[in-house]
């Protein structure tokens, strides 16, 4: 059985639009696709923003292999517009059309060995929004278009009606993978917490450390404009690389976020962590300069490193909870640009490659 709103015009029940990238010589084609008939526990989302993501950026420049064509775009909220059978919440309520929601990054089967072992974002099975194939009946399997086809096995979680959608559209990569570090590494209240790289996950991790309960969060970036901001993100202190190990020594570190991707500031986390502490390893998508360990100190020290790619659905909704509750909501909006139309998706990818923002908004409607 799908239900629909019954809102919807005919017109609008025939077709959604999409950004189809179809690669570097062909770029981008916006245009209309037809809706799917959904099977049971699909649902059709129809989406109010979506932001575009650096892994998006990685893939228009050619540096990260993707099926073409496709429909990019990952960090995204919208409404539910139908459902196919009776899908249900994160919290096990049912999903009804008119619900806001987000979803998880990628599809879980819930009964492989990454699953079973709590990794089911390494679920075997695994589908990723805006990184498939546009082809089928799965074509809509990315945040840049009006309507985004859930499969089976999403993770989908509520977003209150009040959050802005710049904050909630960045929750579905950038928030969420923050929580899973900070859970992975241990993160607790009293803990003098360390971020490198104070891009969007950083200046996020900041905020969430504070809320957390940590004691002190040091933060590190290259840029002293991005140090600026994450002191009013809540840090208690930010430095330049050179100036990070001394700074270690004055506030400790027993949690260290390394988000940059910097083979130097991976070394530093390794370096720096305090007695007791972990290092979680996140902004290392791609293949980097190789590092040194020296297994005695991290014996002797009872040092942790913990690698951290993407999130389960839990992270997810705290994510979410996260960002309606934090003082510093207004502050991670200001983080998204003016809100580009789908129309326009070349000036809004124009825009993210200029990194005047952290993350660049497509409003769909």
């Amino acid at each position: 059985m799908t239900t629909e709103l019954s809102s919807r015009t005919p017109e609008q029940r025939l077709s959604a639009t999409a950004a189809v990238w179809a690669g570097l010589d062909d770029g981008f084609t916006v245009g209309p696709q037809p809706l799917p008939e959904l099977a049971p526990g699909e649902v059709l989302v129809r989406v109010e923003m979506a932001t575009v993501c650096g892994s998006d950026l990685h893939t228009l420049a050619g540096d990260r292999p993707t099926p073409l064509p496709t429909v990019l775009g990952h960090e995204a909220v919208g409404v539910v517009e139908a459902t196919g059978g009776t899908p249900r919440l994160s919290d096990g309520t049912p999903l009804l059309p008119g619900r806001r929601v987000t979803w998880t990054i990628g599809t879980s089967c819930g009964a492989c060995r990454p699953c079973s072992r709590g990794a089911s974002q390494k679920c075997v099975h695994v589908r990723k929004y805006g990184h498939e194939e546009f082809s089928g009946r799965w074509r809509l399997n990315g945040g840049l278009a009006t309507h985004c086809h859930l499969a089976e096995g999403t993770g989908v979680v509520a977003v209150p009606d009040e959050l802005p959608a710049e904050v909630a559209a960045p929750v579905n990569c950038a928030t969420a993978t923050v929580v899973c570090a900070a859970r992975r590494a241990g993160l607790a209240a009293g803990d003098t917490v360390v971020v490198t790289g104070c891009g969007m996950l950083g200046l996020t991790a900041v905020a969430y450390a504070r809320d957390q309960g940590a004691r002190h969060v040091l933060a590190c970036d290259v840029d002293p404009a991005r140090r600026a901001a994450a002191v009013r993100f809540g840090a208690t202190a930010s430095c330049a690389p050179e100036e990070l190990p001394e700074a270690a020594r004055r506030f400790g570190a027993d949690v260290v976020l390394e988000l940059s991707g910097s083979g130097s500031a991976v070394q530093t986390a390794l370096d720096i962590v305090g007695l007791d502490g972990s290092v979680a390893l996140v902004g290392s998508v791609s293949p980097g300069p190789e590092v040194r360990i020296e297994p005695n100190a991290f014996v002797r020290n009872l040092s942790s490193v913990v690698g951290c790619h993407n999130y389960r659905v839990d992270d997810l909704a705290e994510a979410v909870a996260f960002v309606a509750r934090t003082p510093h909501r207004e502050l991670l909006a200001g983080l998204v640009s003016r809100p580009f139309a789908l129309e326009d998706i070349d000036g809004a990818v124009a825009a993210a490659r200029e990194g005047t923002w952290p993350r660049v908004a497509v409003r769909m409607t």
